[in-house]
């Protein structure tokens, strides 16, 4: 039987999703222009337009097989080009490409927790899980959703081991031999984080890094964010 609160779900989590994911991206490629680096320019990806950022895969396929199994969000949009090689200083200037995308998402949880305050202040009547299928509660529903995907996404990509932003970082910080082995690590990303969101947890729930190492941290980012829009934690 099909589930009728099904669409209002997927469009209050892949509406927030395609948003910050677009945002995240195009926030290297602008970080990567300021060192040096204007590939993503030139290829007309540093634009807000979703069209030019969609990952027919990763921005709606897997996002709607997690709403629907209430699992938590997730997605990518392509990749920004970035050409450390055209940077001033490719080691650190690559490191703060990489931090670009989850400070950006860490920016935009803070405005929308910021915007969540004010939005409760003058709907006072609206609780905590918004007010489904009417406009007011649909508006509150969006903008929890968005600040707890910017907080997922911001955390999730830190997650030192590459292709993630984290790893980035990391190979960076690591000696430049050592850093080319790990760099190695990257053509394996996608099985990784399949393995990540889906093998594990059917092996075991005792392996699911999401939900028990990732989820918790995430968690108390978000509890925090929360806060500042004086709603109560998850």
């Amino acid at each position: 039987m099909t589930n009728p609160d099904l669409p209002y779900t997927i469009a209050v989590w892949l509406i927030p999703l395609v948003i910050a994911i677009v945002f995240h991206e195009v926030a290297h490629g602008y970080v990567a222009r300021i060192f040096g680096d204007h590939t993503a320019e030139r290829m007309g990806r540093l634009t807000l337009n979703p069209i030019k950022h969609v990952d027919p895969i990763g921005t709606v396929v897997l996002p709607m097989i997690l709403a629907i199994a209430h699992a938590p969000i997730f997605g990518w949009a392509k990749p920004v080009p970035v050409i450390a090689s055209q940077m001033r200083n490719p080691r650190r200037d690559m490191m703060l490409v990489a931090l670009a995308g989850p400070a950006t998402n860490f920016v935009l949880a803070t405005l929308t927790a910021l915007g969540l305050a004010a939005f409760v202040g003058l709907a006072s009547g609206v609780p905590a899980e918004g007010a489904p299928h009417t406009a007011v509660g649909f508006a509150f529903d969006v903008l929890y959703s968005f600040l707890l995907i910017n907080v997922f996404l911001g955390v999730f990509n830190l997650i030192p081991l590459p292709p993630f932003d984290g790893g980035h970082v990391v190979q960076g910080l690591l000696p430049r031999a050592a850093a080319i082995q790990y760099a190695k690590l990257a053509r394996f990303g996608l099985p990784l984080l399949l393995i990540l969101l889906f093998v594990l947890p059917m092996i075991s729930p005792q392996l699911d890094i999401i939900r028990r190492v990732i989820g918790p941290i995430a968690n108390a980012v978000a509890d925090f964010f929360l806060s500042i829009a004086q709603l109560g934690g998850l």
